[in-house]
């Protein structure tokens, strides 16, 4: 047994000094400091378990573990860039201990026999808890409804073994495109789970890259990619969702937002559909076009890094209640292949490791109440997904996270777990140092205390 002792407990609730009490797997008891027992806990547990585990932080905060539901690890197939047991060591010193993993892999992972050879992998490489997306093409949305009434016979894959459906509504890593009006319509009329969209018009961008191949050749500048997956791709393809959302009463996550249009539609969808949430990623709140000349092909992400405006936006819904859920949509690639001509580069960013740190960054930048930073972190992702984590309850997986608020940190590279080595965050001077990450019960990463 193990007393979490004296820090300041995160959730979305309340900040409060506590402490939690683990047994086993689960949280056993949390004590605020308005309790009476609370001056006489220490003493009290150890009558009744003389071999209980005591770790003191006062002075320290502590979270839950965090829950990130849009992540790129690579396995199987892109191995080369990133793989399941290095990026869930880089998730874990973020604070992360949960993570669903997006279906554009090699092979896709878009059917029953995808999806097991990618849980066999988890359970051998990974450091972390690692749920798993199913992707939606053209042609499975029947062979997915048929897997989510029952289990596949020859595989046991069932509905327990995959999180939601990734559409892709604009075309990304992997080239998953979906453009079939009939299997949008199928697939969007889905029930019993959660339906995320890449939000982009194709045609849009194709339009768009045109235009600049004919100004700039194949010498386009890395800031023309905001103009080239312009904000205006982003709108037309997320208004196409969000109506088929209001239409079929869809449980729809509109993945990565990046504008401040996309943020405003959400908050009037939500009154016709609430079971229609937001999610952005800490590259959308942290850096902007401006930042294309210092960083170039690094933060070529999809959708598109936009405006100092649109940043602004997004970090008002999160503050407000719009967003819902922050996730790194983290996806690794070699530097190698982040350098060249903008048409042959790679869109992708290596960023879960400093998620944590840059909500805590934005949210003193801009008066966030940590309330909010716990929901958006991991409450609101483990009511979406019905998991037992990522909140700090009685009875739920003992996944936290100890930190320091008032250490700064400046992003080294040499810190970095990712197979890749390299971010766009090196350099960057980010609020809170994790000191130790709990899955499970267990110490998963320990910077003693």
């Amino acid at each position: 047994m193990l007393l979490i002792h004296k820090g300041t407990i995160i959730t979305s609730e309340k900040v409060q000094a506590g402490s939690i009490l683990i047994d086993g797997e689960r949280i056993s008891n949390i004590v605020y400091d308005d309790d009476p027992q609370y001056a006489i806990l220490e003493t009290s547990l150890r009558q009744r378990h003389p071999d209980l585990e005591i770790r003191n932080i006062e002075g320290l905060y502590v979270i839950a573990g965090g829950i990130d539901p849009h992540v790129h690890f690579r396995d199987p197939g892109l191995t080369n860039k990133a793989d399941m047991s290095t990026e869930s060591r880089a998730a874990a010193a973020g604070g992360i201990t949960t993570v669903i993993d997006m279906p554009n892999t090699r092979p896709a992972t878009v059917d029953a026999g995808t999806l097991r050879q990618k849980k066999e992998i988890a359970k051998e490489k990974s450091l972390i808890n690692i749920l798993f997306h199913l992707g939606v093409t053209n042609t499975n949305v029947p062979e997915i409804k048929k897997l989510i009434s029952q289990k596949d016979e020859e595989t046991g894959v069932g509905p327990e073994d995959f999180a939601g459906l990734k559409v892709f509504m604009g075309s990304s890593t992997g080239n998953m495109l979906v453009d079939d009006a009939d299997a949008l319509d199928n697939v969007f009329s889905i029930t019993g789970k959660n339906i995320l969209v890449h939000c982009e018009d194709e045609q849009t961008i194709k339009e768009n890259l045109k235009k600049a191949v004919e100004q700039y050749g194949e010498d386009i500048p890395w800031e023309e990619h905001s103009r080239i997956r312009s904000r205006r791709a982003c709108i037309k393809s997320s208004i196409a969702a969000l109506e088929k959302a209001i239409s079929h009463h869809t449980r729809l996550t509109l993945c990565h937002i990046s504008t401040k249009e996309e943020v405003e539609m959400v908050r009037a969808a939500k009154l016709s559909n609430p079971e229609i949430t937001a999610e952005t990623s800490c590259n959308y709140l942290w850096f902007s076009d401006e930042d294309y000349e210092r960083l170039g092909s690094r933060i070529k992400c999809n959708p598109s890094i936009k405006t100092a405006a649109d940043r602004q936006a997004l970090r008002d819904a999160l503050a407000n209640g719009v967003i819902d859920i922050i996730a790194s949509d983290h996806a690794p690639h070699l530097l190698s292949e982040k350098t060249g001509n903008y048409r042959d580069v790679p869109s992708g960013i290596p960023s879960i490791q400093h998620s944590l740190q840059v909500l805590l960054s934005v949210a003193e930048q801009e008066e966030i109440p940590l309330e909010r930073i716990a929901s958006v972190w991991s409450e609101k992702a483990a009511d979406i997904y019905g998991l037992e984590r990522g909140k700090i309850r009685r009875g739920w997986y003992a996944d936290l996270v100890v930190f320091d608020p008032k250490a700064e940190h400046t992003v080294t590279e040499d810190e970095l777990k990712y197979k890749c080595g390299w971010s766009p965050y090196v350099g960057e001077k980010l609020k809170g140092k994790i000191r130790t990450v709990y899955l499970a019960g267990k110490p998963i990463v320990d910077n003693v205390l």
